[in-house]
C-alpha cells in the first residue's frame, strides 16, 4: 500500500503485539523488507510503501524496485494484501499496483484501513468507488476486508482468511 496507509499497524493488530512492526505518523518509516515469523508456521512481511515519503525520489524508486523484485521472486507467496486508505477516493498508485499484481498473476486481497476515522456510510461510498474503478479493467473483484487497527475491526476475518489461504497453499505443495 501507499506510504502511511497503516501496513505496520495492521501487522501489529493481527499479531496482537502493539510494537512488533514499527509505526510512525511520518510516511516512509518502513524502509526495508521486514519478516515476522508467526506461530513457527508462516511469515507476515512488512514492505515499504509506495508514494510519498520524506526522502529522495531516487531512494523511493529503489524501495519500489526492491519491493517488486521481492514480490516477483517469492515462490511461496500465498497472498499479498494491498492496503487502501478508506478515507480516499481511488488513487492511481493503488490501481496501478493492483494492475501490476494482476498482470504478474500475484494473488492479492484488498484491506481498506483507517475505517475508524470516517463513518460507515462514507466507507461504503468509497468502497463502491474503488470497485467501480477496478471493474473498468477487471472482470471480478479481489477479496476485500474492512479494517481498523485502532478498533481491531476485521481482525478475525483477516486471520480466518490467512488460515484458509495457508491451508490451501500447503495442500497444493
Amino acid at each position: 500500500g501507499r506510504s502511511n496507509v497503516g501496513k505496520s499497524s495492521i501487522i501489529n493488530m493481527l499479531t496482537g503485539w502493539s510494537r512488533l512492526a514499527r509505526t510512525s505518523a511520518e510516511p516512509g518509516k518502513t524502509r526495508t523488507i521486514n519478516h515476522f515469523l508467526i506461530n513457527d508456521r508462516w511469515y507476515i512481511v512488512d514492505l515499504p510503501g509506495y508514494g510519498y515519503a520524506k526522502t529522495s525520489m531516487k531512494i523511493r524508486d529503489r524501495w519500489m524496485r526492491s519491493v517488486e523484485d521481492y514480490i516477483l521472486a517469492r515462490e511461496n507467496l500465498a497472498c499479498l494484501f494491498v492496503l487502501i486508505d478508506s478515507r480516499l477516493e481511488p488513487q492511481r498508485s493503488d490501481l496501478d499496483f493492483m494492475e501490476f499484481l494482476g498482470l504478474k498473476h500475484i494473488p492479492f486481497a484488498r484491506i481498506f484501513t483507517k475505517t475508524d476515522k470516517v463513518s460507515e456510510a462514507y466507507v461504503n461510498k468509497i468502497l463502491k468507488l474503488h470497485d467501480a474503478a477496478m471493474l473498468e479493467k477487471w472482470e471480478t473483484l479481489p477479496i476485500t476486508f474492512i479494517s481498523s487497527a485502532v478498533k481491531k475491526k476485521g481482525r478475525k476475518e483477516i486471520l480466518e482468511f490467512i488460515e484458509e489461504t495457508i491451508n490451501k497453499f500447503s495442500d497444493s505443495i
